[in-house]
């Protein structure tokens, strides 16, 4: 009989629950967003979005219940996201997973945040071990080998602005509402990406280190020219921005992705895949970018359904799972992080300070 793992993420301003089996099925994911308590403020506020995890928590995990058709009685082991995240958020998650598994004496399992997003191709595709992934999101970016389940290579990663919060800060500059990743892909499908020439750092660098900050300063510097020369900016001009900056983004990660597929290949892996995950991987450009490297490369590609690369509790579940799969720890305590990198035998690329490394 399939074991059935209750997954609780509450890492930044999505408070998620879920419900996963040990044979891959998701019975349920719930997420409540809270993008209403932040729309005043430009971002998330940490307080804020701590206070609204404490309030739905308990609301979620019952949703998550409900929709699977099963009591708490029915579950056997309980999985949170310990970090990394914004403290409190993680916090939240943390005491009320304690309470639970507790509560019904099962077993708890701290999962890091971004173990989920990297073992998420195991959920959707059962990929297997060892597989290349392009970690692309909100806070994050790093080329991974992913060997196990506790086992990261870091190839390279961002050296400042991660791509998502490159996304956020022009869909803020260029006044678009909503979140900024989908409204900048949304803007640009009518725009054109050759008519504003972004930069490319790194590029010229033999590396897998990434920079995005200064596009977003480039993005500025034309939309102010613009401004300047014509009174505002059009509404071809906006569309022209965003997909003349999607399509450097596409380039970088691209270009890099490959010279990390050439130290993966060399590894000799029974069967090569090079995977996406992460809420900026629901750009449908940078998929594309990145199966067209695949292809080169005779390698397979999975890109997991849209749902999947955002926050969500079920891949919390699942990585609960392969890490039940290879050492049950059965209940033990967990420490809440706000930093937690997966590669920790390598120098952090970013936050080296009293937080500790944030990649």
């Amino acid at each position: 009989m399939a074991r059935l793992f209750l997954g609780i993420e509450s890492s930044c301003d999505d408070t998620a629950a879920a419900v996963v089996s040990d044979d891959r099925r998701i019975l349920s994911s719930i997420v409540a967003d809270q993008a209403s308590l932040h729309a005043a403020f430009g971002g998330i506020v940490p307080e804020i979005a701590a206070r609204a995890h404490a309030e739905k928590l308990d609301i979620a995990v019952e949703a998550a219940l409900n929709k699977a058709c099963i009591g708490t009685s029915d579950i056997d082991t309980v999985a949170v996201t310990a970090g990394p995240g914004l403290i409190g958020g993680v916090l939240s998650g943390v005491m009320c997973a304690k309470g639970i598994a507790t509560g019904l004496g099962r077993p708890l399992l701290g999962v890091n945040h971004l173990a989920g997003h990297a073992l998420t191709p195991r959920l959707t595709d059962n990929v297997a071990f060892p597989y290349l992934l392009l970690l692309v999101s909100g806070g994050h970016c790093q080329l991974l080998i992913v060997s196990g389940p506790d086992s990261f290579q870091r190839l390279g990663g961002t050296l400042d602005d991660s791509p998502g919060e490159a996304f956020d800060k022009t869909a803020r500059a260029l006044g678009l509402p909503g979140s900024g990743g989908p409204a900048v892909e949304g803007e640009a499908t009518s725009g054109d990406p050759e008519r504003f020439r972004f930069p490319r750092p790194l590029l010229d660098r033999p590396d897998c280190n990434m920079s995005f900050s200064g596009l977003k300063t480039a993005l500025v510097r034309e939309r102010n020219a613009l401004v300047s020369g014509s009174g505002g900016l059009s509404a071809q001009d906006r569309a022209d921005l965003c997909a003349s900056f999607q399509a450097a983004v596409t380039e970088i990660l691209a270009v890099k992705a490959a010279r990390a597929t050439e130290s993966y290949l060399s590894l000799n892996p029974r069967t090569p895949v090079i995977a996406v995950a992460g809420g900026v991987a629901a750009n449908a450009e940078i998929r594309g970018g990145l199966d067209a490297v695949a292809t080169r490369y005779g390698l397979g590609f999975v890109a997991p359904p849209s749902a999947l690369c955002t926050d969500n509790a079920a891949m919390i579940a699942w990585a609960g799972i392969e890490l039940d799969r290879i050492a049950n720890t059965g209940l033990v305590p967990l420490v809440a992080r706000p930093r937690w990198p997966l590669d920790t035998s390598q120098p952090a690329l970013l936050g080296s300070g009293t937080k500790g490394a944030k990649a």
